[in-house]
């Protein structure tokens, strides 16, 4: 019964509700950021550290291992010394792409982008 104690569910009591049950797999932080940056091509964990600059490795790999455990993304081992994996977005993870396109044109109209700080050339 250890798997039912790792997939404690946030909303318990509002199980008859598919908003609650949605928020249970994909409504921690970065989750859903982990699944845009999945689409947009970054496979690999240290590609997925750089694109999601401020989260840390830990959280990255909790994330990643929730999304697997419940079937949304899926991970392939590339190497075996030291052990590598990229990840990929499964059947089930794909079917997000217009919920992400929602967000999307949700947020460009009732989230305003903070002004951007000055660029620092290198």
């Amino acid at each position: 019964m250890v798997e039912e104690a790792t997939m404690a569910r946030t909303y318990e009591t509002q199980q008859a509700c598919p908003i609650a049950r949605t928020l249970d797999v994909l409504g921690d932080r970065w989750t859903l950021l982990v699944i845009r940056d999945l689409r947009r091509g970054h496979t690999k964990f240290a590609d997925l550290l750089v694109s999601l600059r401020g989260i840390s490795p830990t959280v990255l790999s909790e994330r990643l291992q929730s999304l697997e455990r419940d079937g949304v993304v899926e991970r392939r081992f590339y190497s075996d010394h030291p052990p590598r994996a990229e990840y990929s977005l499964t059947e089930k993870g794909n079917a997000l792409a217009p919920v992400l396109q929602a967000i999307t044109v949700w947020g460009n109209e009732h989230a305003p982008r903070p002004p951007r700080p000055p660029r620092v050339d290198a």
